[in-house]
């Protein structure tokens, strides 16, 4: 055998630079998200599976990723993190979980994930998370045209 590294995700050729992904299997998370981001204009992306969410990430491979982590795909999303600052160096992750995965919180959190959340009810600090990276990310590139429209002082009427 040659190597056991994984090769790196293929990035999408031009990709917007980033969005907020959710990946989870119900509705729960991405719900509570959305009522905090309502003011920010925030849209939510959702996923499903794990394999979905790199998916996703390689074609916005600055994007902020909330994940929901369980008992069931704890060791699918560790096994992951191994290879995440090498394959998106410029995302970030956020993890939700279950109370009862409250003890792996730190192998999570060393793991890569910048921020832990156990309850719906406080996710104000991941969407201020959110909010912050989104908007730290350089603007995507603009034809001559586009950069003079975006200058004028007045707004296009659509």
């Amino acid at each position: 055998m040659l190597s056991s590294y994984p090769p790196p995700i293929a990035i999408s050729e031009g990709a917007p630079a980033g969005r907020l992904i959710v990946c989870e299997a119900g509705d729960r998370w991405a719900a509570a998200l959305l009522r905090e981001l309502a003011a920010a204009g925030v849209r939510v992306y959702q996923t499903r599976t794990l394999a979905d969410a790199w998916e996703a990430l390689a074609a916005a491979p600055a994007s902020f990723l909330a994940v929901e982590v369980s008992a069931g795909n704890l060791r699918d999303f560790l096994r992951r993190m191994v290879w995440f600052s090498r394959d998106f160096p410029a995302a970030r992750v956020a993890v939700v979980a279950a109370r009862r995965l409250v003890d792996g919180q730190g192998l999570i959190r060393e793991a890569g994930a910048i921020h832990f959340v156990l309850s719906p009810r406080h996710l104000a600090p991941l969407a201020e998370l959110a909010i912050r990276h989104l908007a730290n990310l350089p603007l995507p590139p603009q034809t001559l045209v586009e950069r003079i429209w975006t200058s004028l002082p007045w707004k296009e009427k659509g």
